[in-house]
């Protein structure tokens, strides 16, 4: 028998909101903000209050994107909007607390802003901040917001809704209908529309089938996958449910990488909070449906991220990438049909179902729809996560959200896509943020990461830098990836150490178009982009340093006497 959601959905709203009675004081608890110095502020806020004799409820709650304003505290008094503070130290949550808590002035000199509402007391709203003006958040709409350890916050903003609407209103082909129209492509890099890989696996002979949600996207300079499970792990949860029903799959698995910690703790929570309301397990809320979920631990290599690589892990073999076809839909983990998502395309997923995938579609591009969460970093002033619709260009990206490059320097390049994207010259800024676009000039979307660097920053050794990252990472199964990065990586030391030759600059881009081609993953294929994306937009920086043994950025070892 169906169990009544909008019962379960009103007794979370009444205990969220007995809580929204007392003074509520919320410490941004991602990765990002305890390696920031969380635990010591949370510390402090518990003596002075404790010291003070005043009751508070202090909760830890996810990354809400502002990276780079960490530590975060908001504070919220019964009948006032919660106001957020950046940069907080163990000391200014002292102050925080005689001034605000005890006093009542909210320090508008030290605010950053009104969350989620109209300003207050000469506090703008946080919407209007630099950062999170015109970001349209879908993907993060509850990072930073909840606690990721309560699922009733979850729910009482709507969680699992679109679970029990596409469980009782929707058949599976219906559901992934929906997904197909709504336009949503993979977001974990490859970009391929996951409405059509459901439907390819849900058709596929064979049985039992498997959905494998990969949390294991972790590039250097992107760290969006982690931000969402430490930040909302419900979401992904949901997301998944409602995939696991659209295939006919009743076993998944969550790989998440061991160094994430704090991620699989949460992840671990909210598996076992959801099971234990129904939203998991057998017979989900009082239906025929039932899908089990459990967490497997990568090891960390960045290639075991690849597809096929994760189905290898959870069968207990080496992390590899093996050749295809056939494709995973047809024969994947143990030989069975097997669909394998990102867990930033599942937090898509929910929303779909409850607003519909044409209202999806309208965001976005033609050929890339809704929004992208990206890793704004490097040599940029305002640094964190940020979720625009794709579409968006480089410069505003950069110049309006990040607030351009560091005081005294300028802008450079920017590399998109993690260590494997192609880097870009402040003459394509104006390049719109998508799937093709990217594509078109030699670089990609990836995982979301943006790179920004200034003038200080030597191209070739730039081109080092991300190359070297491919070979500490290939896993060695072939040879056009093994040998040749190598070779790529031995060419670009030389030529920053001054020993270049003529030539050189012709056996890279044989070389690096040779591995697109001949390379059995997408890390050995694309491993030589940042290599030819340099040579085609930097290269005279090349040419100086063979030619005039000369680097025109001073940063090269050839610079140091």
């Amino acid at each position: 028998m169906p169990v009544d959601y909008q019962a379960i959905r009103e007794q979370a709203v009444a205990r969220v909101r007995e809580k929204e009675q007392e003074i509520r004081i919320f410490v941004g608890f991602g990765t990002c903000g305890i390696a920031a110095g969380a635990r010591p502020v949370l510390a402090a806020l518990q003596d002075n209050l404790r010291q003070a004799g005043v009751s508070a409820r202090l909760q830890t709650v996810g990354c809400n994107g502002m990276c780079y304003q960490e530590p975060l505290v908001d504070i919220a008094k019964p009948g006032r909007p919660r106001i957020s503070y950046g940069q907080v130290t163990p000391q200014l949550a002292a102050q925080l607390v005689d001034d605000y808590i005890l006093g009542d002035n909210p320090r508008p000199d030290l605010a950053l802003g009104v969350v989620g509402g109209d300003g207050y007391a000469g506090i703008p709203p946080l919407s209007e901040h630099p950062f999170f003006r015109g970001q349209v958040r879908l993907v993060m709409r509850n990072c930073g917001l909840i606690d990721p350890g309560d699922i009733d916050e979850y729910i009482a903003r709507g969680g699992y809704a679109s679970l029990h609407k596409a469980l009782f209103e929707m058949t599976p082909p219906e559901v992934i209908a929906e997904v197909r129209k709504s336009g949503l492509r993979g977001r974990g890099g490859a970009g391929y529309p996951t409405g059509l890989k459901w439907e390819g696996c849900r058709g596929a002979h064979g049985s039992p089938k498997y959905l494998l949600i990969n949390g294991e996207g972790g590039d250097p300079g992107a760290y969006m996958d982690r931000a969402l499970m430490d930040s909302d792990p419900q979401a992904i949860i949901e997301g998944a449910v409602i995939a696991a029903y659209a295939i006919g799959c009743e076993q998944g698995y969550f790989f998440i990488r061991a160094e994430y910690p704090l991620a699989i703790e949460r992840v671990q929570r909210a598996l076992q909070q959801a099971e234990e309301r129904g939203f998991l397990g057998d017979n989900i809320l009082g239906s025929d449906f039932s899908f089990h979920l459990e967490i497997k631990r990568g090891p960390g290599a960045y290639v075991t991220g690849e597809s096929t690589a994760v189905q290898f892990v959870i069968e207990g073999r080496q992390g590899t990438p093996r050749w295809r076809p056939p494709h995973s839909i047809i024969s994947g983990l143990w030989a069975k049909p097997t669909t394998l998502n990102n867990v930033k395309t599942l937090v898509n997923v929910p929303l779909i179902i409850e607003r519909g995938g044409e209202w999806y579609a309208t965001i976005g591009t033609e050929k890339s729809r809704g929004t992208k969460v990206f890793a704004l970093v490097g040599h940029v002033q305002r640094r964190g996560l940020v979720e625009f619709p794709l579409g968006i260009t480089l410069r505003q990206l950069i110049n309006d959200v990040g607030g351009g490059p560091l005081p005294g320097r300028s802008f450079k390049a920017v590399q998109t896509g993690g260590p494997l994207g192609g880097c870009l010259p402040a003459a394509m800024l104006d390049l719109p943020v998508d799937f093709d676009s990217l594509k078109g000039v030699g670089s990609m979307m990836g995982s979301g990461g943006i790179v920004v660097l200034d003038d200080k920053s030597c191209m070739v050794k730039t081109a080092r830098h991300f190359l070297n990252f491919s070979v500490d990472e290939s896993c060695g199964r072939c040879s056009a990836c093994r040998i040749g990065s190598r070779r790529l990586s031995e060419i670009l030391t030389r030529i920053t150490q001054g020993r270049g030759q003529p030539g050189d600059i012709e056996a890279m881009e044989t070389l690096g178009k040779l591995m697109g081609k001949v390379a059995l993953c997408g890390l050995g294929r694309a491993a030589a982009t940042p290599v030819l994306s340099t040579l085609r937009h930097f290269r005279d920086e090349y040419e100086a340093h063979i030619h005039e043994k000369r680097c025109p950025a001073g940063a090269c070892e050839m610079s140091i006497s």
